[in-house]
């Protein structure tokens, strides 16, 4: 069944706005507990959130974690913007769902499930049940001279993410992880997240996997000659056409759904954040849904934090992808629930 134009506006609105008795009821519950005042910092912040995404208090530690990982290709790459060919984007596709891709390992220590969907890889993948395929294209049109989607396209991706998310919370998925994989992508990350914040492109581009100077200064005259190209546009669905990738648009999918249902989403890196800059200005109530996992090294993802108001659980300089961190940010979001949950309440002590 084909996704609409309506079809996106309609699962914009269904994303509700946070609990406020349950955010009160566990800022309540974590200023009685046997604690110090404080004492658990950031990690009281990150339950009481927790509570008001999902409504319950107190917060309930997720036992179901999944990470979706939205897979596609650009057509960018023929700009010379990265140092990898884009055969990539399929093989890294592939370790993950047979599970030695880093992402896969650690989707395993954080006692979550991996699921890789592709709506644009142009490579050739192995079936696997972890693999859902749903491809729109064969990656996007080259963003620097004409729009890097249709509308149609776009709407194809956004379902796409849509219904595997809600499919995977049907299945029990209580915490939603975003991650990516594709070659480029980097590139239309930065267009986006330059198109969204007002950044320049020079800000928002970096050297994604390990461009070199000269590959670097193509990588920025791409973002700058996309973003110019744009110019003063505005409207959200848009700018994903123009700037996007399948993945992205994937992604923003994806993350509504999950907040439709109350299901808090962990984002990962510079391209979800990206998505999560188009879905936002898409569904403002979204953003309360959202966990920051960690400060990306890419630019652009400290840009988007910014402009989102998230603030990340972990910095380690990652900017592998995949969904790596948000992967390692799971445990913490396990935590932050169960000692708010578990913890005595100091009129409970002797």
């Amino acid at each position: 069944m084909s996704f609409s134009a309506a079809d996106l506006a309609e699962l914009a609105r269904s994303v509700p706005p946070p609990d406020s008795d349950a955010g009160r009821s566990a800022s309540a519950r974590v200023d009685a507990l046997a604690t110090p005042p404080g004492a658990l910092g950031r990690l009281a912040d990150l339950a009481i959130a927790l509570a008001a995404a999902t409504g319950v208090c107190p917060p309930v530690a997720p036992v179901r974690p999944t990470l979706l990982i939205a897979a596609a290709d650009h057509g960018v790459h023929r700009q010379g913007v990265t140092m990898w060919p884009q055969s990539v984007t399929a093989a890294i596709a592939d370790a993950a769902v047979r599970g030695d891709a880093a992402s896969a390992v650690l989707a395993a220590g954080a006692g979550a499930e991996l699921v890789v969907l592709d709506v644009g890889i142009i490579e050739p993948t192995v079936a696997h049940p972890r693999l859902l395929r749903a491809q729109v294209a064969p990656g996007t049109a080259d963003l620097t001279t004409g729009p890097a989607m249709t509308s149609d396209q776009a709407l194809a991706a956004v379902g796409a993410g849509a219904d595997a998310a809600r499919n995977l919370i049907a299945g029990g998925a209580d915490l939603l992880a975003v991650g990516d994989i594709g070659i480029a992508n980097t590139t239309s990350t930065a267009a986006l997240t330059a198109a969204f914040t007002g950044r320049s492109a020079a800000e928002a581009t970096g050297r994604g996997a390990g461009a070199d100077d000269p590959t670097l200064e193509r990588k920025r005259n791409a973002v700058a000659t996309a973003v110019r190209r744009v110019g003063s546009e505005t409207d959200p669905f848009v700018l994903l056409c123009q700037l996007g990738g399948l993945e992205h648009a994937a992604l923003v999918g994806a993350v509504l759904s999950a907040a439709a249902k109350r299901v808090p989403v962990v984002l990962d890196g510079a391209i979800t954040l990206s998505a999560a800059l188009v879905a936002v200005a898409l569904a403002p109530p979204l953003s309360e849904h959202l966990i920051a996992s960690h400060a990306p090294a890419e630019p652009a993802g400290p840009i988007a934090l910014a402009h989102l108001g998230l603030v990340p659980i972990i910095d380690l300089q990652l900017r592998l992808g995949e969904g790596s961190g948000a992967l390692l940010a799971v445990p913490i979001i396990r935590a932050a629930a169960a000692v708010v949950q578990r913890t005595a309440r100091l009129d409970q002590l002797g």
